[in-house]
C-alpha cells in the first residue's frame, strides 16, 4: 500500500510568531478538500497551534518549528522547540491568564503526543475531520 501525504513547515520567531503562525496556518489548510465543508474543524486547528507556538515562544522561549502533514486521514500539526521540557496539564484557578493551552490542545485534537528529543522536545497532535475524504487507492 502506497502512502501520499502533502505537508508544509515554517519557523516562527519569539517576536509576533503566534499571530504569523495563525495566519500562515489558515493559508496552507486552504488546499485540502475537506477545510471548506468543515470550517470548525480548521478553527481547531488553528486553535491549537496558536496554543503550542504561545508554548513553545513563553515556556521554552524559544522559536518554534511547524509542520502541518495531512495524510488522507489525519492532520498532523507539529511543533518542536528547543527546550526538552514536556509541558504538563495544569489546573488553573478562576482568573488566572495562562496554563490552560494544553489542556486546550488535548480538548480539540483527536490525539496528542510529546516526546523529548536531543535537542529539544516536539509536540503532535491530530485532526481527523469527519469529512476527509478516504486515501486514493482504497
Amino acid at each position: 500500500m502506497a502512502i501520499k501525504a502533502m505537508g508544509w513547515a515554517h519557523s516562527f520567531p519569539v517576536s509576533g510568531g503566534v499571530r504569523a503562525g495563525r495566519s500562515w496556518t489558515r493559508r496552507q489548510l486552504e488546499s485540502l478538500p475537506w477545510t471548506a465543508a468543515e470550517p470548525e474543524t480548521v478553527d481547531a486547528v488553528v486553535l491549537a497551534v496558536s496554543e503550542l507556538l504561545t508554548n513553545a515562544h513563553v515556556h521554552a522561549h524559544s522559536d518554534a518549528r511547524l509542520i502541518l502533514t495531512w495524510d488522507g486521514d489525519c492532520l498532523h500539526v507539529s511543533v518542536h522547540d528547543d527546550d526538552p521540557t514536556l509541558p504538563r496539564q495544569r489546573d488553573p484557578h478562576m482568573g488566572e491568564t495562562s496554563g490552560r493551552g494544553v489542556g486546550i490542545v488535548r480538548m480539540l485534537a483527536d490525539e496528542m503526543q510529546m516526546k523529548c528529543q536531543r535537542h529539544g522536545k516536539t509536540v503532535v497532535a491530530c485532526f481527523r475531520p469527519a469529512r476527509a475524504a478516504p486515501p486514493r487507492g482504497t
